[in-house]
């Protein structure tokens, strides 16, 4: 990539709104801004300072009254000289605007540009500029939340600790090799499968963190499961309060998926009405009750309702098919005696979080909302402090995992310690790749002298 350029783009959404942002960036970017300018003199404007005036264009008429703001190198979002415009949102005034930046020297940016140039100059890592994609994609508290984190170094620093760690892992292996020869031991096996261990268990709980992450940051999903004419549809209608679902007392009514997002909270949730689970022989609503069977198999939470009218029995109870899958059995029609409910809550025993309710009740409803929010929670306890929500990194991290697994079954064999090195070095170049930070020799061997004391 050409960084030596000065580049432009347009850097708010489509559309019309009260402002909007046409930003440069490049070693270029305050003198092209100052041949389309008419105001304060720019070469006199301080960095990190806004000045209000005109941007004109190629005959000196006004295209808009703007507010420029200057930030100098290194101190700014891509380690470049910068300018950003603030103009009115008309898109007309947007595009002119940015067209004559064009024309006055500037080349157009390409997609995540700003970022990429902010990587290549020191201003983040790789992980971060995701984390900046993924804070404005972010359509929650608990996902911007996460971006956030990201963005600001939090799973940088995490994979710094574990490189840290296999540094020093990999030094205590090359200072065993160098002597060799000599009655010493730097480090025995037992040491070193420690570490190895620890190294581990640390990678598994950020793989792990990868399910929970992805469930945060896309919408949590909850699946709606019944017999025919449980309340599926009603429950789905009262969560959302609309009538997002046709309620019809005649069995089969709903015969596809059919799915819409729920915000409470600080979470999103990607809820699920499926077909009545039965036994039928019509193609179509066949179709209907395989399609809610996969469904289930993709749930976080299942909300597995019942209709209490009827005498209770186990073949009514839908359930999960993942252990991982949170279920709330929910008791439809409560209204009923309370023999009846007690009969249902026998037969179902502990093994699942029994919720009477009844879905033209909002108490009922505000219960389970709450409900799905305390799982959300401990989902995201759960995950651990550092939750990792990209694909990217999920590959990257069990590659880590299996080269490091080939660390310790390598020492567990007393096979020798110079075949160790190069799955070490493998280790650590995976989660270099996360950051797009690559471990060098000379660093490795940097780290190693500022340890030990070779020389004396």
């Amino acid at each position: 990539m050409n960084t030596t350029s000065t580049i432009a783009a347009i850097s708010t959404a489509p559309g019309t709104g009260a402002i909007a942002i046409v930003r440069m960036s490049g070693p270029e970017a305050l003198s092209i801004a100052a041949k389309v300018w008419r105001g304060h003199a720019l070469s006199s404007l301080p960095p990190r300072t806004t000045s209000l005036g005109f941007i004109t264009d190629a005959d000196g008429a006004d295209i808009d009254q703007v507010l420029l703001t200057f930030f100098k190198a290194p101190a700014s979002f891509t380690g470049e000289d910068m300018v950003e415009i603030a103009c009115h949102g008309s898109s007309y005034l947007q595009r002119a605007i940015l067209s004559r930046l064009l024309d006055a020297g500037a080349t157009p940016a390409g997609p995540g540009e700003f970022s990429m140039r902010a990587v290549i100059n020191g201003r983040m890592d790789l992980a971060q500029a995701e984390g900046v994609a993924d804070l404005i994609a972010s359509t929650s508290k608990a996902a911007a939340n996460m971006a956030m984190n990201q963005m600001r170094g939090g799973i940088s620093k995490r994979l710094a600790e574990l490189t840290e760690t296999l540094k020093n892992l990999a030094a205590l292996v090359e200072l065993e090799l160098d002597f060799s020869e000599e009655d010493v031991e730097f480090a025995s096996r037992e040491t070193l499968l420690h570490t190895t261990d620890e190294l581990i268990s640390r990678l598994d709980t950020l793989i792990d963190s990868y399910s929970a992450g992805t469930a945060i940051r896309d919408g949590i999903p909850i699946v709606i499961a019944g017999a025919p004419n449980a309340g599926k549809s009603s429950l789905l209608n009262a969560l959302l309060g609309d009538e997002r679902a046709i309620v019809s007392n005649i069995p089969g009514t709903t015969r596809d998926t059919v799915e819409d997002t729920l915000s409470i909270g600080s979470y999103l949730f990607r809820i699920t009405d499926t077909a009545g689970l039965r036994n039928t022989t019509d193609p179509i609503e066949q179709a209907g009750i395989e399609r809610a069977r996969q469904a289930i198999g993709h749930a976080t939470i299942l909300l597995a309702i019942v209709d209490t009218t009827l005498p209770p029995s186990p073949d009514l109870i839908p359930t999960a098919t993942t252990a991982d899958t949170h279920t709330i059995l929910l008791l439809n029609k409560r209204d009923l005696p309370e023999s009846r409910i007690k009969e249902w809550e026998a037969l179902t025993g502990t093994t699942h979080t029994l919720l009477p309710m009844s879905t033209r009740n909002q108490q009922d409803v505000s219960t389970l909302r709450k409900q799905l929010t305390e799982i959300a929670a401990k989902l995201q306890e759960n995950a651990g402090s550092q939750i990792i929500t990209n694909e990217r990194h999920r590959i990257a991290l069990q590659k880590s995992r299996a080269a490091i697994d080939r660390v310790k079954q390598s020492l567990t064999s007393a096979l020798p310690l110079d075949m160790l090195t190069q799955d070490i070095r493998e280790t650590i170049d995976h989660l270099a790749t996360i950051t797009a930070a690559p471990i060098t020799t000379p660093d490795l061997l940097h780290h190693l002298f500022a340890n030990f004391c070779i020389g004396k």
